[in-house]
């Protein structure tokens, strides 16, 4: 596990300075079977070690900083979170696997340190590296390619050495590689959250059973079918790393989970030097490669993957491959999109639509996107995008503020809305974010400006405020509530709401619906808002 950016590296001996936000971590309960359980907040002892903060948390579960019991030292300790530490074979493969994983030593893998299970909730002890991650450094804009191949060359080291160990990681993305930054030298590249890894025949197994392990965006099309799953879906996930190291942007953001698993399973990818025309257009060939239908026409190792990337660094551009359309049936798209809701994937507040066929997204601009907005993309709403520049992403299918992206126009009752070249008096957009904390949000703009009215999308009131901050103010209101015109509540629960209100006329023409993976609008306030860029 990774600090997050600005987090100082770890003394061996001393308590390092936790940011603020994160050394008074709200007390949690969890719940199994009606037993109510331990509180893990800083001063607690859990698993032997004593918490010092929370480092992060999703949909898998909670990281902690925890120092060790007996060594100088501290460890990130991930916590599984309560659902998914439930039933035998899970319990007991967790466990198995995590033992496996332990065993694995390599230079670009973080390192696992010990694994258990303490009152009913499973963890596992990793190593504590200081720095950002490759997401972090994607948000910055687009990654020069020398140092994309220097990235992706370590990472692959690293995977296939877990490959060698009989593990796979099936959760290949840029937020699982972390990125040691060091002044006038190389980075230092490390593989995380393989602690969770498959190995190959329990992955086999898992899709005979309709399982789902990993995130959508980068999930290869055997993950979403019936097909047997090996290494090559890593490799697979990191030929998508690469596409948005390369062009700051995912290879397919489509408006549907349907439309995405369909991208994944019968689309080509786009070309990485049309996206972004700095990239030389040997990386085409390259990212196809990796990046094919059938885990037979990619390339048969990650180590294989980054070797290709490096030539043509050099120069070197190999043919296109041949494109096959994946004949796969369309009936495993529903399947796959259950599985992934019940994964608790990334997208699980977008919108269940019955086609499958995504809509046209705005042609690309003939310039390299550098993380500020550019209006070719975004067409007559172009001014809102304007107005939150740090929020929202630089185009519709970009990263935003903590990876927000696929951002759509939407209808009054959330359905589809207008083109983009289309203006309309009341505009609204519709983006998702990744689930830590926030599943969606909605951002409604009055064209013309004026101050727009309220409309709360909260069904349950929980309070409200007068805030004010250098860049503005506004009111600000929290509660939960549905999220509405999907057709869809998410989990089978209400979600915590946040509804942002401006004062100044550069902004009060509009307003923000905040949708989180929270219970409460309280706790969206906790996790959001304070470091939200608005």
């Amino acid at each position: 596990m990774v600090a997050r950016s600005g987090a100082p590296p770890i003394s061996d001996v001393g308590v390092p300075s936790i940011p603020v936000a994160t050394q008074f971590v709200s007390a949690r309960r969890v719940r199994l079977g009606g037993e109510s359980l331990l509180d893990i907040v800083p001063g607690v002892t859990f698993a032997g070690y004593r918490i010092v903060g929370e480092l992060g948390s999703g949909g898998m579960g909670t990281v902690y900083l925890g120092r060790h019991p007996r060594l100088p030292r501290q460890d990130a300790v991930k916590v599984l979170a309560a659902e998914r530490s439930g039933g035998e074979r899970f319990r007991a493969d967790f466990l198995r696997e995590a033992e496996i994983a332990a065993r694995v030593r390599h230079s670009n893998l973080v390192a696992v340190h010990d694994r258990g299970e303490q009152d009913g909730r499973l963890w596992i002890a990793m190593q504590y590296v200081a720095g950002v991650d490759l997401a972090q450094l994607i948000r910055r804009g687009p990654v020069a390619p020398e140092r994309a191949v220097h990235v992706l060359t370590e990472a692959a080291r690293g995977l296939d050495e877990l490959h060698r160990a009989g593990l796979l990681h099936l959760d290949v993305k840029p937020a699982n590689v972390l990125i040691d930054e060091q002044p006038g030298r190389a980075d230092r590249v490390l593989v995380t959250d393989f602690g969770i890894a498959r190995t190959v025949e329990d992955s086999a197994a898992d899709t005979a059973e309709g399982g789902f392990t990993g995130t959508l965006s980068y999930a290869a099309p055997e993950q979403l079918d019936d097909g047997p799953i090996d290494h090559r879906a890593d490799v697979y996930a990191l030929g998508c790393t690469l596409f948005q190291m390369l062009t700051g942007a995912l290879p397919f953001v489509r408006e549907t989970t349907g439309s995405l698993i369909y991208a994944h399973m019968h689309e080509d990818p786009p070309r990485p030097s049309v996206v972004n025309p700095g990239v030389p257009v040997g990386f085409d060939a390259v990212v196809a490669r990796a990046m094919a239908k059938r885990p037979g026409d990619r390339y048969p190792s990650c180590g294989e993957f980054a070797t290709a990337a490096r030539a043509a660094l050099a120069g070197v551009v190999e043919p296109m491959p041949e494109r096959r359309s994946a004949r796969r049936r369309r009936r495993v798209i529903a399947a796959a999109v259950t599985a992934v809701l019940v994964a608790g994937a990334g997208f699980a507040g977008v919108r269940l639509l019955a086609a499958d066929t995504p809509r046209t997204v705005p042609a690309a601009s003939n310039r390299p996107v550098t993380g500020t907005i550019d209006p070719a993309y975004w067409g007559s709403y172009a001014y809102i995008a304007q107005t939150f520049p740090d929020l929202l992403p630089p185009t519709p299918f970009g990263a935003g503020y903590q990876e927000l992206t696929g951002c759509i126009t939407v209808a009054a009752d959330g359905s589809d809305g207008p083109s983009w070249a289309t203006a309309v008096p009341l505009a609204r957009l519709y983006c998702v974010g990744n689930s830590d904390p926030v599943y969606s949000l909605y951002v409604t703009c009055n064209a013309d400006r004026s101050p727009i009215s309220p409309d709360f999308g909260i069904s349950r009131a929980e309070g409200d405020e007068r805030w004010s901050r250098p860049s503005g103010s506004g009111h600000l209101f929290w509660g939960t509530g549905v999220l509405w015109g999907t057709g869809l509540v998410v989990d089978n629960r209400n979600q915590g709401v946040l509804d942002v209100y401006f004062d100044d006329p550069g902004r009060n023409f509009c307003r923000l619906a905040v949708y989180g993976n929270t219970d409460t609008g309280a706790e969206l306030r906790a996790n959001w808002w304070p470091n939200a860029p608005i």
